[in-house]
């Protein structure tokens, strides 16, 4: 572990921020997406003789990512899986489980996030915790939107009660009910 440890470390010296470069119609936001996040991290990771690797994982409900970095050594260092459900059982929403499990898992793994576009959050106590909770919550909540009302509303209530949650739900009820059909 030391070979791959000792270059993780040089390359997380040289990642970039993950680039809001998309923009989300529904809810009027910019986000960075998978190739921002990859573009930020994969020129470091391979200057310094390492691979990223994505493995996928077979799952009746949704999605299990794996981040892998694999040495050049030999040394390999998984970051654990992470489970994604899908919103919908249909490739758009397997589709969009995969993208959103290999987007939060690599962020994750080599310790990076979105820039940040907004100032004042670092300052605000709650910034960080409100920015967990969208990155947790966002996406499947606007796919439960575009199903119907109702899976916006049960997905809502199956989150647990949380400050974050009811900021949330301040900032983004009105465009989470206007992209519900």
């Amino acid at each position: 572990m030391k070979n791959i440890a000792t270059a993780l470390v040089a390359a997380q010296k040289a990642f970039g921020p993950a680039l809001k470069t998309s923009s989300n119609p529904h809810f009027k936001s910019r986000y960075a997406d998978l190739a921002a996040c990859v573009e930020a991290v994969i020129d470091a990771l391979n200057a310094n003789g390492i691979m990223l690797m994505q493995q996928n994982t077979e799952c009746s409900d949704g999605v299990i990512v794996e981040t892998v970095f694999l040495h050049e050594s030999g040394e390999m260092l998984s970051s654990g899986k992470l489970h994604v459900p899908a919103s919908k059982q249909d490739p758009q929403g397997y589709g969009s489980a995969l993208t959103y499990a290999r987007r939060y898992s690599l962020m994750a793994a080599c310790g990076i996030a979105p820039e940040d576009d907004d100032g004042n959050a670092a300052s605000r106590s709650s910034g960080a915790e409100d920015q967990a909770f969208e990155a947790q919550h966002l996406d499947a909540l606007r796919d439960a939107a575009m199903e119907s009302l109702d899976a916006l509303q049960a997905a809502f209530k199956a989150i647990p009660a949380s400050p974050a949650k009811t900021r949330f739900w301040t900032k983004h009820q009105a465009s989470l009910k206007g992209a519900a059909k």
